[in-house]
C-alpha cells in the first residue's frame, strides 16, 4: 500500500491491468450486483435534479420504482446506493438496440443535457473507496463480470490507475493523482509493481 494525504491505495490498483471492454461485457457492471451503486449524499440532490431530463430513456420498470421509493435507499449495510430494478438493474440504465447496457445519466451528460456525469463510485468503478476512520482506502474490486476488461488491460498493459485518471482526479483533485502517478513510477523502478 501506499498513502498520499489521507488516501491509502492498494498496490494492486497500480500494478493490475483494466480497460473497459463494453463490446463483449454489455455494461452487466450496472445490472448485476447484490445492491445499487454507492452515493455519496450530495449526489442524491444531482441525481433528483437530472430525473427530469432521463425520465424518458428509463424503462417503465425503473419509472415505478423511482415513483415508489426515490432515486436510492439505503442498503442492508446502512449506504446509500442507487435504486434498483427487481434486485438487478440500477434504475438509471437504459439499452441500445444492441443490447449494451449505458448509464442514462452518462448518455444526455455526453448529449449535453446536464452537467452531472453520473454517481462518482460508478465512474471509478473498478475502483471501490471506503472510509476507514479518517483515511479514506482505495481498493481494486475484481467481479467476474469483468474478466474482459481484464484482458483488454493486459493485452493493452493499460494499468487501473491509468485508466481510471479522469475520475480519480474528479474524487481527489490533479495533484493527488500526479503524486499517485509519481510513487507508481518509483514503484516501478524498484520492481515493486
Amino acid at each position: 500500500m501506499i498513502q498520499i494525504d489521507d488516501v491509502v491505495v492498494t498496490l494492486d490498483v497500480l500494478r493490475e491491468k483494466f480497460l473497459c471492454n463494453l463490446d463483449v461485457c454489455k455494461g452487466e457492471c450496472c445490472v448485476e450486483g447484490d445492491a445499487g451503486a454507492p452515493l455519496e449524499k450530495e449526489e442524491v440532490a444531482e441525481l433528483e435534479r437530472v430525473l427530469p431530463v432521463i425520465w424518458d430513456d428509463l424503462s417503465p420498470e425503473a419509472r415505478a420504482v423511482i415513483d415508489k421509493q426515490g432515486v436510492c435507499y439505503k442498503d442492508e449495510d446502512g449506504d446509500l446506493v442507487t435504486s434498483i430494478v427487481n434486485g438487478k438493474d440500477c434504475v438509471f440504465t437504459c439499452y441500445d438496440e444492441k443490447g449494451c447496457c449505458y448509464c442514462s445519466i452518462e448518455k444526455a451528460y455526453r448529449a449535453g443535457k446536464v452537467d452531472f456525469y453520473k454517481p462518482v463510485s460508478c465512474h471509478l468503478y473498478p475502483i471501490r473507496v471506503g472510509n476507514y476512520g479518517s483515511l479514506k482506502a482505495v481498493n481494486y474490486h475484481r467481479w467476474s463480470v469483468c474478466k474482459a476488461a481484464v484482458l483488454l488491460g493486459e493485452k493493452e498493459n493499460v494499468p487501473i490507475y491509468k485508466f481510471l485518471k479522469e475520475p480519480l482526479i474528479r474524487k481527489f483533485g490533479e495533484a493527488w493523482y500526479k503524486e499517485l502517478d509519481i510513487a507508481a513510477e518509483e514503484l516501478k523502478k524498484g520492481n515493486v509493481i
